[in-house]
């Protein structure tokens, strides 16, 4: 017996060794500004989060912080974004900040994370630092505008890092919500909505214990495949992390499973969206060797 259980040993040490390698290159459009918060939109090109800048090209602030809004660059099925510009807002709009955005695959609105200003500012105890999720429509020659609050978002918890399904029929978001069987585990979990009839939604479902944990769960992306991808700090190879869940026949979830390195490091690992080839794509990592907080890299398989 003892020979044969040797065979079988040798025949799976090569299967052991077939786990995907990959290339990872900081792009060249980084800089000592962050940049996060990937999000594909149905023009083919990427939504990102960096700095907003004045006409000098200097860094908005307000009260002596860096302003957030989001940006839009083209990738061409290469390994670098160029063309990068604000996304046009309706400049009499009074949108504080945007720390994530996501595109429904019609085109028709885009969702956003936001504080609240004086104009929507909820009635009721409410932390000012909470964010929450806003929609507006897109109108020609105008950009985005008719933000609204989305009306799950209840004032006393934080909603963000807004993401559509692939058929944009249900939408995906983190919060800190608590109360009855969806409270949050940790400190924030991935929720989900169905998109109704007339911009109505159900009542948020946590996506339960296959993917959030009691630590936080952050930036979910549905892949071409409708895999979610997202980043959670419970225990791995340190900070962040990058997980993927494959949906199954019945729309359900399968238990996340932590990506291999180089895809995750030592350091915080998140927003990574994958190509249609489910071979390349790009990730946002705080790894040594980068140009600033939050850089962009591009991977592929080989």
């Amino acid at each position: 017996m003892k020979p044969v259980f040797l065979l079988l040993l040798l025949l799976a040490v090569p299967c052991l060794s077939q786990s995907p390698e990959y290339n990872i290159l900081n792009l060249d459009m980084n800089s000592d500004h962050p940049h996060f918060g990937l999000m594909p939109i149905p023009s083919g090109e990427i939504l990102l989060t960096s700095y907003a800048l004045n006409k000098r090209g200097k860094v908005e602030t307000v009260g002596g912080n860096p302003v957030l809004t989001v940006y839009s660059g083209k990738a061409d099925n290469g390994n670098q974004l160029h063309s990068l510009a604000p996304v046009v807002i309706d400049p009499n709009v009074n949108i504080p900040t945007i720390t994530s955005a996501a595109i429904s695959p019609d085109g028709k609105h885009m969702i956003i994370t936001t504080l609240y200003t004086n104009k929507n500012r909820p009635d009721g105890e409410f932390k000012a630092s909470n964010f929450h999720l806003e929609i507006g429509d897109y109108k020609t020659g105008l950009g985005w505008t008719n933000f609204r609050v989305l009306p799950f978002c209840k004032p006393r918890y934080s909603y963000g890092h807004p993401a559509f399904s692939r058929d944009g029929k249900t939408l995906y978001f983190i919060s800190n919500f608590r109360g009855g069987k969806h409270s949050t585990k940790g400190g924030s979990d991935i929720f989900k909505v169905a998109i109704l009839d007339n911009n109505t939604y159900s009542e948020p479902v946590n996506l339960g214990s296959t993917i959030n944990s009691y630590s936080r769960e952050m930036f979910p992306v549905v892949g071409h495949d409708n895999s979610l991808y997202f980043a959670s700090n419970r225990p791995g190879y340190g900070g962040f992390d990058i997980y993927k869940s494959v949906m199954d026949a019945d729309g359900n979830f399968e238990k996340a499973e932590k990506l291999p390195k180089p895809l995750n490091s030592n350091k915080d690992d998140f927003s990574l969206i994958m190509n249609a080839d489910n071979r390349s794509g790009f990730l946002v990592s705080k790894r040594g060797g980068g140009k600033g907080d939050d850089d962009i890299y591009y991977f592929n398989e080989y």
